[in-house]
């Protein structure tokens, strides 16, 4: 069968699954009593194995199955939770994450049958049972035998329980007349099963391949709302032998039992005749609870009160309608490219209203274009907040890898998380998992002292790690640091001047924070040794460039024998954001309202030199200024100007200020990739489309500072 339409919701759902499986994981090593986590972990183990029932990914169904079945022990009180239990869990849970990634890239769940983990699965439920253990083997025999009986007995031929409509009968005739077979069949499903309706659809698929169903029992509609128990019903009419019906069917995974036979219409009618005269002849036959024989004429409304009845009964028993959509990341930037153009087109008709004229079309023109601007707005925000996905989804699994680092490095560590529901772009969020767990990890490794020596400084003996994410502005800003060591600034500076980084000069006049930079320049490693958990020379460098090409920026607080901080700024989103639009000369550059502070008019006289560069002294603060006509190889102006504008920019707690000829007025702009063309220039960061159909480039602040 092609189950490949599902592969999709199957490999989403399975991942929530296992981040779900791993929390609790967590959750019981720490509350091995605890009843509702025992109870979530055997129903996510349930769920798994059916998924991977359905899509025939027997190995992964398999495994998933001893898992439950221990925990079916665990429930029973049979079988206590102990630290090898939670070890073999989460090494059955790497397995499983390894089937996934392969249906990921093959969609196949691979041949590793992980013989060893299930061996290690039953020796725990081994262990429960004693003896137990061989009688269940039997169990499945005595089901089967049982079935079988029921089967050659005829009790199992339930599609001739079910009462035909003169519809019905008429297609069963016709196909009779044209020389077509017409079989009764009904299908049992396995108990587990826990797709009932998704089981039934595959077999109605499967079978239409030979033949034409014509009559169901329940009703297509109750069975696709799975209102039905383990079994269904139904007349098909086909030129092939029933065993080729009955094999198409039983194909399907989950399926029990295929029962049925070749019926003719005469006999079909006779029984349904016969049936209806017993029935009539025999009223006072049914129970006395059942309401008395009334009044003709009264009687007439009671089928649709009955109808009304079961229809609020209905209404009760619904399960609430998920209120959530997938939908695929490339539909939503296709939605995010029109509304920029829609963007674009808006600035475009401003830009023309902007035109003085005084008659009242020019007004209402004017209002149109104000309306159009609202709407632009509101639907650019609302396929902003669809892309926005909490970071939960790439932090959650971070609890497990401290844990593993723990047993791995032998030191005691716990790791804090807040914030986890902060939301950023989906494009940022599936891009930022590598660096945090970097950072993370460097934290366990280098961060955190050994046990021994924690407990010498007067520290408690489990070190802290902590991941805090919240909102600022239009920013995230995600902490990651630790209680630990803290950066060595002297070891840094001695490291930096023996490798050739920095002359004794340079080192002699750099303050701490120009030191602890130096971390993030390309292969600069203070590991000691090189180990599989950090310190390759693959390290902070390819964290702060992974982070600056999200257009973000990451920041380092340090002290000695206390911990260390890296504040991990990030921008909301990647595609469309308010900015400054400014003038050098005759060009227009764009610089993103979220990284400017204020914007200042200076006197010439008032700028001052430190170290020969120029800078201004604001509010008690000392900023540097960056003139944008040098940096960027204008002319020099030939006239001297007495004021200068300045737009003061921040990032993290570095200010700056860039001169600029002037200033053009706060805009929404469409941020377009450059691709290739200047990938040389980091201090370009993209280009957008003005209302005229000019080209404005856009600035990099972080880059620029």
């Amino acid at each position: 069968m092609d189950v490949s339409q599902y592969l999709e919701i199957f490999i989403d759902e399975t991942s929530e699954h296992l981040q779900n499986l791993s929390d609790c994981i967590m959750g019981l090593e720490n509350d091995p009593e605890n009843m509702d986590t025992i109870n979530e972990i055997f129903r996510a183990a349930h769920s798994l194995k059916g998924m991977a029932g359905t899509m025939g990914f027997k190995r992964m169904q398999h495994l998933t199955h001893d898992m439950e079945n221990v925990f079916q022990e665990v429930r029973s009180d049979k079988i206590k939770v102990n630290s090898p239990m939670i070890d073999l869990l989460f090494k059955c849970l790497d397995a499983i994450e390894g089937y996934l990634n392969n249906v990921k890239e093959s969609s196949d769940e691979g041949t590793e049958d992980n013989e060893i983990l299930i061996k290690e699965l039953n020796n725990f439920i081994a262990m429960a049972n004693g003896e137990a253990a061989a009688s269940a083997e039997e169990a499945p025999a005595a089901e089967e035998k049982k079935e079988e009986e029921k089967k050659d007995s005829g009790d199992g031929r339930k599609y001739l329980e079910f009462e035909l409509s003169d519809t019905e009968k008429g297609k069963i005739k016709e196909a009779e007349d044209a020389g077509q077979h017409v079989y009764g069949v009904t299908v049992y499903i396995q108990k587990e099963c826990l797709l009932k309706a998704a089981r039934a659809f595959l077999v109605f698929k499967a079978v239409e391949e030979v033949g034409q169903i014509l009559a169901y029992n329940p009703s297509s509609q109750d069975i696709e709302d799975e209102k039905f128990e383990y079994d269904f019903s139904f007349y098909i009419a086909a030129e092939e032998s029933f065993e080729k019906i009955r094999d198409v069917a039983k194909a399907v995974s989950e399926i029990e039992n295929v029962v049925g036979e070749e019926v003719k219409y005469e006999a079909l009618i006779a029984k349904q005749e016969k049936e209806e005269a017993e029935a009539a002849a025999a009223p006072e036959t049914k129970p006395e609870t059942q309401a008395p024989a009334a009044p003709a004429a009264p009687a007439a409304p009671a089928p649709a009160a009955q109808k009304a009845d079961a229809g609020k009964k209905t209404t009760v028993a619904k399960p609430v309608t998920s209120r959530t959509v997938r939908v695929d990341i490339e539909k939503l930037d296709t939605l995010m490219n029109q509304v920029s153009e829609l963007i674009i087109a808006k600035n475009s008709l401003v830009s023309l209203s902007s035109v003085e004229s005084g008659d009242s079309q020019s007004q209402a023109i004017h209002d149109q274009i104000e309306y159009l601007e609202r709407v632009t707005t509101d639907l650019h925000e609302s396929v902003m907040k669809v892309r926005m996905v909490p970071i939960e989804s790439v932090v959650a699994k971070f609890p497990r890898m401290i844990r593993d680092l723990s047993r791995k490095l032998d030191k005691k560590m716990e790791l804090f998380m807040t914030g986890e529901d902060t939301e950023l772009d989906r494009t940022v969020v599936d891009q930022i998992g590598d660096p945090l767990q970097h950072l993370l990890r460097n934290s366990a490794d280098h961060g955190l002292e050994d046990n021994e020596t924690r407990i010498a400084r007067g520290k408690s003996e489990v070190g802290s790690i902590f991941l805090n994410a919240f909102q600022e502005g239009n920013n995230v800003i995600i902490q990651v640091g630790d209680d630990g060591n803290g950066i060595d600034v002297d070891a840094v500076r001695n490291k930096a001047v023996e490798r050739g980084v920095i002359t004794e000069e340079q080192a002699e006049t750099m303050s701490q924070k120009e030191i602890v930079n130096l971390l993030f320049m390309p292969s600069f490693s203070m590991a000691k040794k090189i180990t599989d958990i950090s310190g390759r020379g693959v390290g902070l460098d390819v964290v702060k460039s992974n982070i600056e090409a999200l257009g973000g920026d990451v920041e380092v607080k340090t002290a000695l024998g206390e911990g260390t901080t890296f504040t991990v700024r990030l921008p909301l989103t990647l595609a469309i954001i308010q900015a400054l639009m400014v003038e050098i000369r005759d060009e227009k550059y764009a610089i993103a309202l979220g990284s400017i502070s204020n914007i200042e008019d200076i006197p010439v006289e008032d700028i001052k030199y430190v170290e020969a560069k120029e800078v201004i002294h604001l509010r008690g603060k000392v900023i540097p200024l960056i003139r944008l006509d040098d940096l960027l190889d204008f002319e020099p102006m030939e006239e001297k100007q007495e004021r200068l504008t300045v737009v003061i920019v921040q990032k993290g707690e570095n200010m700056a200020g860039l001169v600029v000829d002037g200033l053009m007025g706060q805009q929404e702009i469409v941020i377009k990739s450059l691709g290739k063309y200047i990938n040389n220039n980091k201090i370009i960061s993209g280009a957008t489309i003005l209302g005229d159909g000019e080209v404005a480039l856009i600035l990099d602040v972080n880059v620029l500072m």
